[in-house]
């Protein structure tokens, strides 16, 4: 059965990509989709399974390669953590396939982008099962091999070139540091299998090696090289700049990578490598800042960006920084958790953006829109549903979820906990006024598209709907519903050691301890980001604009994203430029083509037509030199016979 669930889409991708010609376009999307809902379908049966207590299986596919002490088998690693991704992963893919199949409907390449989404599925299924580094370092880099076709699928416009080209570059600056990581482990352990790092972990604790005359601990030192990796793939603070620039690619394209796939690889890497951060607690807490820095960073820039899918691409770049801040202070469970969640919610969001962006003809700037609950209002329900489980509104997903992450933030000990608590109930504030933002400017006031565009303006077709009301179904009742046996009683059970939490770590029992405020602070913000939305845009919508007008240095800042591209291009791209032209012009021109190569042929060409000039054909010229010859001989051999 799981080697079902991870080739299925392996298949689909072959069967797309080399025979999609043959297939046609519908075909193609119909055998991909069906393959992924069959995938999706035992995953869950797989979940299922967990929930009854049956985990913790190795399937062993075939041994991948032998070099000296090095042995890496390619094999599933099956238990609850690798069961809820696969449910995560395979759920929502089937339905983003589902769902292209109405959105991608007049795209000339649909076989293409269908093998496309598949090959991404299967990557991320590839490391989501990883029972070795080796094997995850293969899904981890086929995933972002995958994204940078998806993001560019629509190669013919320079912007999705530009934004896959620097998904791909950012990621490797992550994916170097991930590939450190690997070969410490080696180097420490012997081993690229998880079971015996994990098993040596506890033998490592404490113990340093000297760098530069300094004493490093060796694990914080992996942990952070990890964590580096984490970091590119899943956009966080620093290495977040390619997330909102891969909007370019199609929606579908940003519902899978970015809601609840590639990004949410990083949260998956520090869970599983939780057996190391445990005895790491400098890397925890370094964990701790990047996250609840993201979160809070994100969300600012969020509240004043007027396209649609970048409000909902920030968000994601916000809930991520939640789910680490999460894992850096123990609380692997509500990571996951939060993960598991967020995927409905954040995949709702981000087709029901598809949905209003395909019935206003490809516009995407909130600005243009307006008044569209009358002409899409069952579109505006199930983002409606979306917008309330992101903000937390009781009894939706995200209330169970990512309120448990500021809880945890305030229970727990480490030293960056206060710090990050500040910075998520702030995030929090924000997530609700961006959210209701998007929702009042889209939806509600007066219709700001051309008369033309509004009498086009439809609801989606049912290949559309149908995964949007499904989504909404995970959006309300995933949190209610799965809570107890993800950080509820039944924890311990439902993990069953697949999260592993030193003796030390009693963060879930810390936080039944709380203060009465505390559960309700993250409520009481929600609230008070939707009563100044309201005011900012149903009230008084004039507001905003002298707002900015008044404080445009601070407007200027946040729709310019902290001027983190900018700062980049200054100190990396422009001075790589620099090197490159004085490598170009000085080294390669003037000292290589100068004095090598190129400098000795025209040396032995000049020589050349010199030595050409002499001979001219003329026999009184030969008589002459030759009689320069003889008077030089004479000369020399008188000079020798003086002794001179």
């Amino acid at each position: 059965m799981y080697s079902a669930i991870v080739f299925l889409p392996l298949l689909g991708f072959l069967a797309a990509g080399l025979f999609g010609r043959m297939l046609g376009a519908r075909n193609a999307a119909y055998v991909t989709s069906g393959l992924l809902i069959l995938s999706a379908g035992l995953s869950w049966i797989a979940f299922f399974f967990v929930l009854a207590g049956d985990v913790s299986e190795r399937v062993e596919v075939m041994r991948w390669l032998t070099s000296g002490t090095l042995v890496v088998d390619w094999a599933f690693r099956i238990d609850t953590l690798s069961v809820v991704m696969l449910v995560v992963v395979t759920s929502v893919s089937s339905l983003v396939h589902v769902y292209s199949i109405g959105y991608m409907e007049h795209d000339p390449h649909q076989p293409r982008f269908f093998a496309y989404l598949s090959l991404f599925t299967f990557a991320m299924l590839m490391l989501v099962t990883a029972d070795n580094f080796v094997q995850m370092y293969f899904g981890w880099e086929g995933v972002g091999l995958a994204s940078y076709l998806l993001i560019g699928f629509w190669y013919t416009r320079p912007a999705a070139n530009a934004a896959a080209i620097k998904a791909f570059i950012v990621n490797r600056v992550g994916d170097f540091g991930f590939a450190l990581g690997i070969f410490a482990i080696f180097m420490v352990f012997g081993s690229v299998e998880f079971d015996t790092v994990f098993a040596g972990a506890a033998d490592q604790a404490g113990k340093t090696f000297e760098f530069l005359g300094y004493q490093v601990d060796i694990l914080t030192l992996i942990c952070l090289l990890l964590f580096m990796g984490a970091m590119g793939k899943s956009a966080q603070f620093l290495l977040h700049t390619w997330l909102p620039d891969a909007m370019e690619g199609p929606t579908p394209v940003s519902a899978l990578i970015h809601a609840a796939t590639m990004v949410t690889a990083g949260v998956f890497l520090v869970v599983r490598m939780s057996p190391l951060f445990e005895y790491a607690p400098v890397a925890l807490v370094v964990v701790i800042i990047v996250g609840a820095s993201t979160a809070f960073f994100a969300a600012s820039v969020a509240l004043v960006q007027n396209d649609i899918k970048r409000v909902i691409a920030y968000s994601t770049c916000s809930q991520l920084g939640y789910m680490f801040v999460a894992a850096g202070v123990g609380a692997y469970q509500i990571a996951i958790f939060h993960l598991f969640t967020h995927a409905f919610f954040k995949a709702l969001l981000f087709l029901g953006s598809g949905a209003v962006i395909h019935a206003l003809c490809d516009e995407q700037d909130m600005r243009k829109m307006g008044g569209l609950a009358r002409k899409l209002p069952r579109t505006m329900i199930l983002m409606g549903i979306g917008t309330i489980a992101l903000t937390g509104v009781p009894l939706t997903a995200g209330y169970y979820s990512k309120d448990a992450v500021i809880e945890a933030a305030y229970a727990s000990q480490n030293v960056a906990a206060g710090y990050a608590f500040a910075l998520l109930v702030l995030a929090a504030l924000m997530t609700s006024f961006y959210s209701w933002r998007l929702m009042f400017m889209t939806f509600f006031g007066r219709p700001r598209a051309s008369s033309e565009v509004m009498s086009h303006v439809h609801e989606p077709p049912m290949s559309m709907f149908v995964p949007l009301v499904l989504l909404a179904a995970g959006s309300l009742f995933s949190g209610m519903v799965f809570a107890g046996v993800f950080i509820g009683e039944g924890q311990g059970a439902f993990w069953n050691g697949a999260v592993f939490a030193g003796t030390d770590n009693r963060i879930l029992e810390d936080m039944h301890g709380l203060p009465w405020w505390v559960p309700w602070v993250a409520s009481v913000v929600m609230l008070a980001g939707l009563a100044i939305a309201y005011v900012f845009y149903i009230r008084s919508p004039h507001m905003p604009v002298r707002l900015a007008e008044r404080h445009v240095l601070a407007y200027r800042f946040l729709l310019n994203k902290w001027y983190f591209d900018e700062l980049y291009d200054l100190i990396f791209v422009r001075s790589a430029k620099w090197i490159g032209r004085f490598l170009w012009k000085k080294g390669d021109g003037w000292l290589i083509d100068g004095f090598g190569p190129d400098g000795i042929a025209s040396l032995v060409q000049d020589v050349a037509s010199r030595a050409v000039r002499l001979q001219t054909g003329y026999l009184y010229h030969y008589a002459f030199a030759m009689l320069i010859g003889v008077a030089a001989l004479v000369t020399y051999y008188l000079f020798r016979g003086a002794g001179l």
